[in-house]
């Protein structure tokens, strides 16, 4: 790479099918299931891993059983555990099992906010302080993921203006990341490298994650445009599980291995054994009990090759 390309020459991956993927899936994964699926993801190179979410049972009955989840996995050295918390409850079960990264959620827009956590943007920022307060010195790091950053399957475009500004309340309140999420998978491209550049350029050290959806088929495009603009962080879900209730019928988060084997295949470092990795995504059928989208795990990497016909 040009020493002038703003393109990273290593990238990480943070795995989220565990939270992201199964919370949606028609049936409950059991706890020793998944105790055994993350420690087999730990071992593939992953940095990060979500784990599971602090929320209420009867809003996410799939993850239920989260501290059991937490306190069950091997921990690996190298390798962040991050769950996602709600609200201050959430919080306060997260640190009692040691977790290494909290990561919060709000929208960027009203309309998706209130559908989705009964909150105004303005009214999240203000549970966040609360959060914060009692994160202190607690050494766990501490992400906001900002739903609907690329727009609103109610409002639409969500200007990019209005991102800006809560980005910088974000960090204002002591908010260490950012992940800016494709939540219906509406991103593209072009839209995708303009808003990266924006906010490597304002908030330099600050680490932003980019977080796509593969809705529309444009998840890998979308990372593609984001790793151009200089972004190193990308969050993926194993097998493309994943999705959105107000998308419905739409494919999960762009997918973990094709994210690898796309990086990788171009010469860019992901730390991760995609070997090792296909092996635990060739599991996710029997895991799940259905298909998944992913590609590569079902047509072999690129360097796969074949005896004459």
């Amino acid at each position: 790479m040009s020493q002038l390309s703003p393109c990273p020459a290593k990238i990480e991956i943070n795995e989220v099918a565990p939270r992201d993927g199964l919370q949606i899936e028609a049936r409950f994964v059991p706890t020793e299931d998944k105790i055994r699926w993350i420690d087999a993801l730990s071992a593939t190179g992953l940095r990060r891993i979500e784990a599971t979410s602090f929320t209420s049972p009867k809003a996410i009955p799939n993850l239920r059983d989260a501290a059991e989840v937490v306190t069950g996995i091997q921990r690996r050295e190298g390798v962040d555990l991050t769950v996602l918390v709600p609200n201050v409850k959430g919080t306060e079960r997260a640190l009692a099992c040691q977790v290494d990264e909290i990561n919060l959620v709000m929208s960027a827009s009203n309309s998706h906010g209130l559908a989705n956590l009964r909150m105004t943007p303005e009214q999240s920022l203000e549970q966040f302080v609360a959060i914060l307060e009692l994160t202190q010195g607690s050494g766990v790091f501490i992400n906001a993921s900002l739903s609907t950053t690329f727009g609103c399957p109610f409002e639409g475009e969500v200007p990019e203006a209005r991102v800006l500004e809560l980005i910088e309340q974000l960090i204002g309140l002591g908010i260490q990341g950012v992940t800016l999420c494709d939540t219906t998978g509406m991103a593209n491209p072009s839209q995708v490298k303009r808003l990266c550049e924006a906010v490597l350029k304002r908030w330099p050290e600050t680490p932003f994650t980019l977080h796509f959806h593969n809705t529309r088929g444009m998840g890998l495009a979308n990372a593609l445009a984001a790793w151009q603009a200089g972004i190193s962080r990308f969050d993926s879900s194993l097998g493309g599980l994943g999705g959105c209730p107000f998308a419905p019928g739409a494919s999960g988060n762009v997918c973990t291995e094709d994210l690898v084997h796309m990086f990788e295949a171009m010469g860019v470092d992901t730390g991760v054994d995609l070997d090792a990795l296909l092996e635990v995504a060739a599991t996710l059928p029997d895991l799940i009990g259905h298909d998944v989208p992913g590609q590569v795990v079902k047509a072999g990497k690129s360097t796969r090759r074949y005896a004459m016909p």
